[in-house]
This record gives structure tokens, C-alpha cells and sequence, in this order.
């Protein structure tokens, strides 16, 4: 029986995790669950899935999901505090942790269960772009197994050889010559970029394929978050920057594909539906039911295919210069991102700033002097001091 800790239970990932581990109740079980803030909906999941624990940010959340909780017989283990998340990620009792949750608050976890020799479903995206060299020596010191979760990164996983599976490479997949990572676009993808200027969160959530939470919709509108899925890859695949390549595919039917050195190219398509990339890699080696429904071709009728606009997405071409730039670099991208999209959901920023904010938070990281980053603590200091940066420049 797998025991599966679901880290973020509550959000998109979170959800479509239960879901799929609910078809298979014979091979797989909930060990223990995690949110932030909706702590009815957390006790809503564990009834129903019979989870032994719960991890929750802090004693009134702890209050909030004692009083919500109306399953049958004793409430689950509750644990409180950030420690308590890494601990319970590495807990002897569970062998699969689903690292869902958002943002750099999900990074210690993830890197706890790499630590511990877990299969680590990585959805978390901060454990990569910020830390992507610790992360990756952890998984290779530990003997973890790493599948990822992301939609691309899950179908370039499908796609390379098999010897190349679930473990942390140190090269290129031999007879590999790139990798083409698929984007949709968003909701701006044929936008004039003078337009932009007065988009509304409304708008910039309203995605045409996926539906995700508000933090993921804005970074798909400005295609940073197809930025941060280029040093994902860098780091998953242990590919150059300049052997990956974004393509835009409006349909979002080809999930991504890999190039060989012989001209052919694999790709992995699919429904838009997350359960896909969940479904295998709970199951990975063995293909299990998703509940997603088959792709009917015919009726899809066309696939088509453009090269991204870097004037209409200046985040890529900043995710593009920050992975070329290095690992500071990275953690720079990503912490002024965070800031400057809670600033625009809040309507303290306007759309157009994200990429400014984002810009001169890089520009500034650059020119400190040399920033170690040996370990967690130096890149949550990192971190820290970029969002305040970020957080001071006036706009936000």
C-alpha cells in the first residue's frame, strides 16, 4: 500500500491528488495532508480520506480545524508550524509526498522529503528555481525518486528514454538535442502590448484552457510561469539553457516534446487536466485510471504552433536571462514575481509593472556583492531580502 502525505491538499494540485488516489483504493492511501488557510475544506478532506494526520500553520488555525471537523470517531493527528510540515514530508510511516504547495513556503518541505529518500511528486516549483542545485544533490545523495508534476516537465519525463526516469541526471539524456516545452499563451497571447496596460486580475485569471489558482493564472498571462518551467527543465534534465525552447500551442494539447538527434521528435498529448501527470506518476512505472476522458483528434481538427513574443511577454525573456545568469539570480526572479503579483491582485500594481519589478529586483541582486548559496538558510535569506527590496520600490 503507498502512503501518500499531500502537501497543499486544498489548492488545484492538492485536489486532483485525492481525487485520482480515491479511484485507487486498493493500491494507495492518504498518510496526511497540509493548508494554509481553509481549514473547513482541510477537514472536509480528511473524513473523506481517512488521513492519520493533519499539518496546519498555527494554533488558531489549529482551533479553526477542530471546531470544523465533523468526521466520524477522533479527529487526525493535528501538527502545527513549518517545522512540522518538513518533518511530517520526511515521516518514516509514509513513502510519496505530493509537494503542492505555492511559493517559496513550500520549499523546506520538498527538500525534506528529498532528504528522506521519498518519491517526491514535485509541484512546487521553488524547490527548482531557487534551490535547484541543493534540491538535486539531495535527491541524488538520498536515493530519492523524482517525478515531476508540472504538465511539461511530466511529458518531457514520458518522453526521453526510459534509463532517464525518475532519478536527478548529471547530463543530457543520450541522443537528446532539446527540449520544446509548450505554452498556450494565456489569455493575452494575440493582446497588443499597448493594451496591457489596464488589464484587470479578472482578466488576467481568465484562462482559455486550465483552470489553476490566481497566483498560477497571472504568471500564465505574463508566461513567467513558462519561464520558471525553463530552469525547472535546466535542472530536471540537467539541459543547457540553450538546448530548451518555448513554443507556443494555443491548444493546449501537446504537453511538450523532445528532440533527438536523428530529427525525431516525441511528444505527449492530452487532455488539459492535471489528473494526467498526477495518475502516473502515483503509479509510475505502471500507467493507472486518471478519470480523465479520452482526446478525440478529429474533433480537435487542428494543432497549431508560433514562436513566443518577447515584447509581449518580457517575464520569459527575463526567466531566460536569469537562468543564464545563475542561481541568485533565479531566487531574484521568483521572490519579485511573488511580490509583484500580490501587488497587482490586490490592485496596488499595474499589470505592466510585474516585469518592471521583476527587472530591477534582478538588476539590483546583480549588482551586491557575490551571494553564497550553500545551503536552504542562504537561499531563504535570499529570498527574504528580495522581497523586501521588491516590497520597498514604491509601486508595490
Amino acid at each position: 500500500m503507498q502512503r501518500v502525505v499531500v502537501l497543499g491538499s486544498t489548492g488545484s494540485i492538492g485536489v486532483s491528488t485525492l481525487d485520482v488516489i480515491a479511484r485507487h483504493p486498493e493500491r494507495m492511501a492518504v498518510y496526511a495532508l497540509s493548508a494554509h488557510s481553509r481549514m473547513e475544506q482541510l477537514a472536509e478532506q480528511a473524513a473523506a480520506s481517512r488521513a492519520a494526520v493533519v499539518v496546519v500553520p498555527d494554533d488558531a488555525a489549529r482551533a479553526r480545524f477542530l471546531a470544523a471537523w465533523n468526521g466520524a470517531g477522533q479527529p487526525p493527528e493535528v501538527r502545527v508550524g513549518a517545522q512540522a510540515l518538513a518533518d511530517t514530508a520526511a515521516d518514516s510511516r509514509c513513502d510519496t509526498v505530493m509537494a503542492a504547495i505555492v511559493g517559496a513556503a513550500g520549499l523546506p518541505s520538498a527538500l525534506a522529503a528529498a532528504r528522506a529518500g521519498k518519491r517526491v511528486l514535485l509541484a512546487n516549483k521553488e524547490a527548482l528555481v531557487a534551490a535547484g542545485p541543493l534540491f538535486m544533490n539531495a535527491v541524488r545523495d538520498s536515493g530519492a525518486e523524482l517525478l515531476p508534476i508540472d504538465s511539461e516537465h511530466n511529458a518531457i519525463f514520458q518522453c526521453l528514454p526510459h534509463g532517464a526516469r525518475a532519478s536527478a541526471p548529471t547530463e543530457p539524456a543520450l541522443g537528446v538535442r532539446r527540449l520544446l516545452l509548450t505554452a498556450s499563451g494565456g489569455p493575452f497571447r494575440r493582446a497588443d502590448p499597448a493594451d496591457l496596460e489596464s488589464v484587470t486580475p479578472e482578466q488576467a485569471c481568465a484562462h482559455p484552457n486550465w483552470s489553476m489558482g490566481r497566483k498560477i493564472s497571472v504568471d500564465s498571462a505574463t508566461m513567467l510561469n513558462k519561464g520558471l518551467e525553463v530552469i525547472e527543465a535546466h535542472w530536471l534534465f540537467a539541459m543547457p539553457p540553450d538546448r530548451i525552447e518555448v513554443v507556443v500551442h494555443p491548444q493546449s494539447v501537446i504537453h511538450s516534446m523532445v528532440e533527438y538527434e536523428d530529427g525525431s521528435v516525441l511528444a505527449q498529448l492530452g487532455q488539459p487536466d492535471m489528473r494526467t501527470p498526477i495518475a502516473y506518476a502515483l503509479g509510475f512505472p505502471e500507467r493507472i485510471a486518471s478519470g480523465v476522458g479520452g482526446l478525440d483528434l478529429a474533433r480537435q481538427g487542428r494543432l497549431d504552433f508560433e514562436a513566443p513574443d518577447f515584447d509581449r511577454f518580457p517575464c520569459l525573456r527575463l526567466s531566460f536571462e536569469a537562468l543564464r545568469a545563475g542561481q541568485a539570480a533565479s531566487v531574484a526572479l521568483n521572490a519579485a514575481n511573488e511580490v509583484a503579483v500580490q501587488a497587482f491582485l490586490e490592485g496596488r500594481l499595474p499589470y505592466t509593472w510585474i516585469p518592471r519589478v521583476i527587472q530591477a529586483a534582478i538588476e539590483w541582486q546583480a549588482g551586491r556583492s557575490s551571494v553564497t548559496l550553500a545551503s536552504l538558510g542562504d537561499v531563504l535569506a535570499l529570498d527574504a531580502e528580495v522581497r523586501a527590496y521588491a516590497g520597498n520600490l514604491g509601486v508595490v
